[in-house]
């Protein structure tokens, strides 16, 4: 049977492209920016959220902020003297790797960095998979609460008996008891660990982990902003924040 043409799936999800213009206007703003302002920080954003950019961008409403597209950002900074747009700014460019943006303000570094350090405090999300775990996360055995033993049981509620059936489907030996889920001892027996481990410090969590420490509501991704480099229109000179921050570029250079 031919499709029928009034079948049609619309995604309402869909974002329209980057046009060239809209690019051409990106590489003009970052220019004009060089000269208006005294400072050009390059930062870092570990586990990238918008909702907290946004926030930081409001904080920072008289700076201007550009984040991701960094070939972009390194060609409208420059790649060499004869192309850099500020004096000796094109030695940000090397910076420019990853999740990473340009701030332009006249702040003060040692008035921004710290402010920036405030700004990241207390922003924590549930991790993505892909995510590195900053701890470990064991469930004890017994009766399942709402937090897998994160707080005191005497101010903790059991979990829902609704979520039984899929903590099986991800691999959690429970079942109920009294009307309760309990988690269980594997067939291997009790571990060391005194329950079941969800995640390791230092694993590279995947989705199935980072579904139970969302169904225990264990945040473990912490929204961060790191100062790697800024350049200074009175010096003229880069300096470096984050003595990491080139390890890369640095061995790449050797290996060559």
């Amino acid at each position: 049977m031919p499709k029928s043409k009034r079948s049609k799936v619309v995604h309402m999800t869909q974002v329209n492209k980057k046009t060239r213009e809209d690019k051409d206007r990106l590489f003009e703003n970052i220019r004009k920016c060089i000269p208006e302002y005294q400072y050009c920080f390059v930062f870092s954003v570990d586990n990238m959220r918008n909702t907290y950019l946004k926030d930081v961008r409001q904080e920072l409403s008289d700076s201007r902020l550009f984040f991701g597209k960094t070939k972009l950002m390194a060609r409208a900074l420059g790649h060499s003297p004869e192309d850099s747009y500020g004096d000796n700014i094109y030695h940000l460019t090397p910076y420019l790797r990853g999740t990473v943006g340009l701030i332009f303000t006249n702040r003060a570094p040692g008035q921004l960095m710290p402010y920036l350090e405030t700004l990241s405090q207390d922003k924590t999300d549930f991790a993505r998979a892909g995510a590195i775990s900053p701890r470990d996360f064991v469930v004890p055995y017994g009766t399942l609460y709402s937090t897998g033993g994160e707080v005191p049981a005497e101010y903790d509620v059991p979990i829902g008996h609704t979520l039984e059936p899929e903590l099986r489907r991800l691999g959690v030996p429970v079942r109920m008891i009294k009307g309760r889920v309990a988690l269980e001892e594997g067939p291997e027996g009790p571990q060391e660990s005194g329950g079941y481990v969800v995640c390791r410090e230092g694993d590279v969590l995947d989705s199935r982990q980072t579904r139970l420490l969302k169904l225990f509501s264990v945040c473990l991704s912490e929204f961060k902003i790191k100062i790697l480099a800024y350049w200074s229109a009175a010096t003229t000179n880069v300096t470096r924040v984050d003595p990491e921050a080139m390890d890369d570029v640095e061995d790449n250079e050797g290996s060559d």
